[in-house]
């Protein structure tokens, strides 16, 4: 019986274990897509406690308690720091096969050298020395990612927002992370939101332009970007239910952006065809601009109506949605494609079901004018566990090439959630390495070690350039 966590974690077999620790073990970081606050980088931050750090805006976290029957006021309530962490280490030992308790325990042991497994009995042990290291110099915000030897941070950003944190960073000549930006314009494309007029006057304010128009909507949305871009950015991001590609016309799309401006009523029908047009036009955008474009598709977001008005939204009431993907996604993609005007594209899906409708639906599109230009974009929020990265991998690999994967993110708010590329490395290498010893693949270390690397860093490097 394996000791629980030790060295040769879900390495199921000795070929596993080689490919992790001699291959895959220290490749840097190239985190391209993640929710981390610039701000508390450029201030280099030190959080007071582990709770600050660690239960603060995690959904993940907060969504387990609630099952486990804890009151809300322990999640996102007035309770204090410490009562909520003593929450979360009673809501732990019920975890068990929930991938929190693997990235609890990663995080314990990689952060903090804690090897006890969490629990009431030790709780406040553990707070107390962890918060007290939390509070010195080397668990600062810049030195938990320089630890993680993360090279490149993707954050997550609006158009309209100035970036100053990111300029901040980058000035920073002894700290080694590119923090980047990635422009995220969905408050542009979802027209039908109550707060697309004020959306449209910010933008409008923030790009120095005025907005009486489609095309001057496109104009703004243009000069951000090149803002953007100014500043290393080079990838956009977009969280949508599914693609929007009906047929459409400029006019068409005019005359429905002047029914919002004018605040007027605008029908589904109206808004599909404004929401395809911008879709295209942006993706249009990107292509100029040589970036790359993310579509992350298919989550059901705030279901439950209570919770959404006395919490508001990213508080952990969003699951998995059922809508269709392949029509839109094929018809965006091609519409794109016919006039050369495709960008690099990631496509992750939150329905495993999905899977392969991805993994087919990428190779429509990768013409060869690059190795892996369309992807099929690693396990996504739900099925960033072990089960969902290994589908995803698995139906990547058997209708496409693995070996072009551009790897894990961690797609996260949490400045201590860098273990996650760690769990999906070891994962990468026991699929990797039990085949060998089965005799599906062969016994060559060094090309499928090159193979693991690849994954886990020089793929991305590559990929975008960094």
């Amino acid at each position: 019986m394996k000791p629980f966590l030790n060295e040769d974690f879900l390495l199921q077999t000795s070929t596993a274990s080689k490919l992790y620790h001699d291959f895959a073990k220290d490749m840097p970081i190239i985190d391209y897509h993640n929710h981390l606050p610039p701000d508390q980088i450029a201030n280099d931050k030190r959080f007071e406690n582990l709770t600050q750090i660690w239960l603060y805006g995690d959904h993940y976290k907060w969504r387990a308690m609630r099952a486990n029957g804890v009151n809300e006021s322990y999640c996102t309530g007035n309770k204090s720091d410490f009562e909520k962490f003593e929450k979360w280490a009673e809501t732990v030992p019920y975890t068990m096969r929930n991938p929190l308790y693997h990235w609890t325990h990663l995080e314990l042991q990689r952060y903090f050298d804690e090897y006890e497994t969490l629990s009431p009995k030790n709780a406040k042990r553990i707070y107390e020395e962890c918060s007290a290291k939390i509070q010195t110099a080397d668990f600062s915000v810049k030195s938990l990612l320089t630890k993680m030897n993360v090279q490149v941070a993707c954050t997550t950003d609006d158009p309209t927002d100035s970036l100053e944190h990111h300029l901040t960073i980058a000035k920073d000549e002894n700290f080694g992370t590119k923090v980047l930006p990635t422009f995220r314009p969905d408050k542009y494309i979802l027209i039908e939101n109550e707060n697309f007029f004020s959306y449209v006057q910010k933008l409008a304010s923030v790009a120095d332009v005025e907005i009486n128009s489609y095309a001057e909507l496109l104009k703004a949305l243009r000069k951000r970007a090149d803002f953007f871009a100014s500043l290393g950015g080079r990838l956009a991001d977009h969280g949508l239910e599914q693609i929007y590609a009906v047929d459409f016309s400029e006019e068409q799309a005019e005359k429905v952006f002047q029914k919002a401006l004018a605040q007027q009523k605008i029908s589904a029908e109206e808004a599909l065809i404004y929401k395809s047009a911008v879709l295209h036009a942006l993706g249009v955008m990107y292509h100029d601009l040589g970036w790359t474009q993310q579509f992350h598709l298919g989550a059901l977001r705030n279901n439950n109506i209570r919770a959404m008005r006395e919490l508001g939204p990213d508080t952990g009431w969003d699951s998995i949605g059922d809508w269709s993907q392949a029509q839109a996604l094929s018809k965006f993609l091609g519409r794109l494609d016919e006039y050369n005007q495709l960008a690099q594209t990631i496509i992750y899906n939150l329905n495993p079901r999905d899977n392969e409708l991805m993994a087919t639906m990428i190779g429509n599109f990768n013409d060869g004018s690059m190795a892996g230009k369309i992807q099929f974009g690693s396990g996504w929020w739900f099925l960033d566990q072990k089960d969902g990265m290994e589908r995803q991998m698995n139906a990547l690999s058997n209708m496409g090439l693995l070996s072009r994967f551009v790897g894990m993110l961690t797609d996260s708010r949490s400045f201590l959630s860098f273990p996650r590329h760690e769990y999906f490395r070891r994962i990468l290498c026991n699929l990797l390495g039990n085949e060998i010893e089965n005799g599906e693949l062969p016994n060559d270390i060094e090309w499928i070690g090159k193979m693991v690397q690849n994954i886990c860093y020089y793929n991305t490097k590559e990929y975008f350039k960094f």
